[in-house]
This record gives C-alpha cells, structure tokens and sequence, in this order.
C-alpha cells in the first residue's frame, strides 16, 4: 500500500511539473505589456520591435486609443534578436554620424528588400547578398559590419520593424557625392535625409 501510495504521488508530482514547464513555456512566448502614462501604440512597438499594425491587431484595438494600466499583449517578433542585432551593425556602419531618421530609413530598406520580389526573402540574404562579385553593402565588403552597433542603431532597428507595412517602399539609398553608379541616379528617389538619397 505504501509502495502504492509513493507510486501515486509521485506520479502526480511529475504530471504537476509537466503542466508547469508547459505553462512557463506558453507564458514565456507571450509577452505582456502594462500601459503607463506618455505611452502610445507606437511607443510600445518601438520599444519592443514589433509593426504597430501587428499590435493592435494582437489586441483587437479598433482605434489608437490606450488606458494607463491596460495589459496589452506583444505579439512575437518575426526577426530574431540575432538578426535585430546584424541589422543593427549595418546601420551603424551605414549611416554612422546620419541623422537618426537617416539611421531609420536605412534599415526601413533592409525590410523592404526582404518584402520585395527582386531580393532575397531574409535579413541575413539581403545583408550579405552578392552581385557580380560585389556585396550589396559596402559595410559587408570592407568588414565594418563586425563593429558592434551603438544603442541609436539599435532603437532605430525596432522604429523600422514597428514601421513595417507602412512608408514609400524606398529599397536603396546612396551619397550622391560619392556614388559611382549612374544607374543608382536613374532611380526615383523616395525621400533625402542628411547626405543620403532613398530610392525605388
């Protein structure tokens, strides 16, 4: 009876555990937000890397509206931290001493590569995508892309990825001082900010 007993408890025990990992997990992939005062849809998917519209949605806002305290549900980043992070390290090689909506821009481009037919369907292909023997990225030719990134390119990753859908579909930019291609000035430029033009 008390081998019986032992036998049952212990297999209770062991169900309780597995519920728990299984609940700690679920919980782990969902990420909860308490809204505080000053802060907006926007805010709160800048901060976490998320498209606002992918936000609202999670959370069924039928307007732009938020109450100090609400618990808003973050919904999971498609782009991993690794590639926030490679992200990262080619807007601070590009766009080092840009204004930061330059810094932005640049890797608003990077996304729209990714949505866009005519490049590689990941951060990573788009990055390190290779041309006639050269890489789209002259970070990624001359190694400055292994420089660590700063936090403004950092935050500026997040502002692109809570901007996604959105914007004019820029998939180039270029420092018309500098450009060598006469084929890059052919172009329509979408907007210019600090020493660099964006394009589609």
């Amino acid at each position: 009876m008390n081998k019986l007993k032992k036998l049952v408890i212990a297999t209770g025990l062991i169900l309780s555990m597995s519920a728990l990992t299984l609940n700690g997990t679920t919980e782990a992939a969902t990420t909860t937000h308490k809204v505080k005062s000053g802060e907006t849809y926007w805010k709160i998917a800048s901060k976490f890397g998320v498209p606002v519209n992918s936000l609202m949605k999670a959370n069924n806002a039928a307007s732009s509206a938020l109450n100090i305290g609400q618990n808003l549900v973050i919904p999971n980043s498609t782009v991993t931290s690794a590639e926030k992070d490679l992200m990262a390290r080619l807007v601070h090689a590009e766009a080092k001493g840009e204004p930061y909506a330059g810094k932005v821009a640049v890797a608003t481009v990077i996304l729209n590569r990714v949505a866009s037919k005519d490049f590689p369907n990941t951060i990573n292909g788009v990055i390190y995508e290779k041309s006639n023997g050269y890489y789209a990225f002259t970070p990624v030719q001359n190694g400055a892309i292994n420089q660590p990134a700063d936090a403004a390119s950092k935050q500026a990753v997040n502002e692109a990825l809570a901007f996604k859908g959105q914007g004019n579909g820029s998939l180039f930019f270029f420092n018309p001082k500098t450009a060598v291609s006469k084929w890059i000035f052919s172009r329509e430029v979408t907007v210019t900010i600090g020493n660099h033009r964006f394009a589609k």
